[in-house]
């Protein structure tokens, strides 16, 4: 099923069981889905990796805004957009650990040949298109640089 259908079909299970969090970050979601399926130059269907970039964007939306409440002590802010953090998720590839990480990165560099940390912007061009939406940029290049020197 595709991520718009079951997105649809998680609306009305959340609008029946009130479930008022779920129903808010579904409905960004559904947003953020239309607003890239119709703007201008757009194929209309979404493929699977559009699909995730969205959801990768509104994952780090939220996170960063969840800094923001927590550097304000806004307790009440802050638990909703983790609500969504965590609902969001669900729809995300399975996310990589740190030694999952560091195990694909060296399979990466050793495949790109890099072996300063000059060479890091090979290596971060690959790994950002092979591990995308697994785990997030400052993830990887923090574990690139820390690999590489």
């Amino acid at each position: 099923m595709a991520l718009k259908q079951q997105i649809d079909a998680d609306i009305k299970q959340a609008m029946l069981a009130k479930d008022q969090d779920k129903l808010r970050a579904l409905r960004a979601i559904k947003s953020m889905i239309l607003l890239e399926e119709t703007k201008e130059g757009a194929a209309g269907e979404l493929k699977t990796e559009d699909e995730t970039r969205i959801l990768t964007k509104a994952v780090k939306q939220r996170k960063d805004s969840a800094d923001i409440y927590r550097q304000q002590n806004r307790a009440d802010l802050l638990a909703t957009e983790e609500a969504e953090i965590a609902i969001i998720e669900q729809y995300l590839p399975k996310q990589l650990s740190e030694d999952e990480l560091k195990e694909k990165l060296q399979a990466i560099i050793a495949r790109v040949g890099a072996s300063a940390p000059s060479d890091m912007g090979k290596v971060m061009g690959v790994a950002t298109k092979e591990l995308a939406g697994q785990t997030d940029g400052k993830a990887i290049s923090a574990a690139v640089k820390q690999l590489l020197s």
